[in-house]
């Protein structure tokens, strides 16, 4: 699915607080960053957001280059189980949490990563250039709505080369089918702070990603929609 919109963002909204956004990352432990990868992409990505480990690793594969930033990091599952297209990549981590920066560092130190800690809600000085950008399975868990989320978009349209890709997933909470244990999952992530994104939708990311970006698309998988963006 492809949307191309042109509208314009609401309007301004109060910036989230520091607690909303300490909340959505603090659960990424050393204790749930070893059960990322089989629980969350091996189990409730497909059975309940029905959008598979394969999917996301197909469309991950399908914008990577090597010289490439990863925004929310996770267990640096994707980025493991991909190829560079170059002998030499260069290869930053951001993230706001240690512990999934610690732990991707680790299982990715044959790239020699960079290791940036960083809140990507916040503006970024970038002393250098990408040609990828991945952000994948972080918007939902960022505090806001989407009109809010968007910052990150400029933020880090900031690091992308001309030419450049910005690539992602996120999982929507409204304007998809989503089964009852989606809807359950939904609703006590949502109560906990670890998601916010029970309004978010199809319209507003498309929104939002024509408001920073040339061109765009969407793909929607299930509950997930898969996202890319050129500038």
């Amino acid at each position: 699915m492809q949307i191309d919109k042109d509208r314009a963002l609401p309007a301004d909204e109060p910036r989230v607080s520091e607690e909303d956004v300490r909340r959505g990352q603090a659960v990424y432990t050393p204790l749930t960053l070893r059960a990322y990868d089989t629980f969350v992409l091996g189990a409730v990505s497909p059975l309940v957001w029905r959008c598979s480990r394969g999917r996301l690793l197909d469309h991950y594969r399908q914008y990577l280059t090597d010289s490439h930033l990863e925004v929310g990091v996770g267990t640096g599952y994707l980025l493991d189980h991909s190829k560079f297209p170059g002998k030499k990549p260069r290869l930053t981590l951001l993230d706001l949490n240690q512990h999934a920066l610690d732990f991707t560092r680790r299982r990715l130190r044959r790239f020699a990563p960079r290791v940036w800690r960083e809140n990507v809600l916040a503006p970024i000085e970038f002393d250098e250039s990408y040609r990828s950008v991945a952000l994948h399975y972080v918007l939902h868990c960022l505090p806001g709505t989407m009109n809010s989320k968007a910052v990150v978009f400029g933020h880090l349209k900031k690091g992308l080369a001309p030419g450049g890709v910005l690539f992602g997933a996120t999982v929507l909470g409204k304007g998809v089918p989503h089964t009852r244990p989606a809807w359950a999952l939904l609703a006590l992530y949502n109560q906990r702070g670890i998601f916010h994104n029970l309004e978010d939708d199809v319209e507003s990311l498309a929104t939002a990603l024509q408001h920073h970006f040339e061109s765009y698309k969407i793909e929607l998988v299930g509950s997930v929609a898969l996202f890319s963006a050129h500038r």
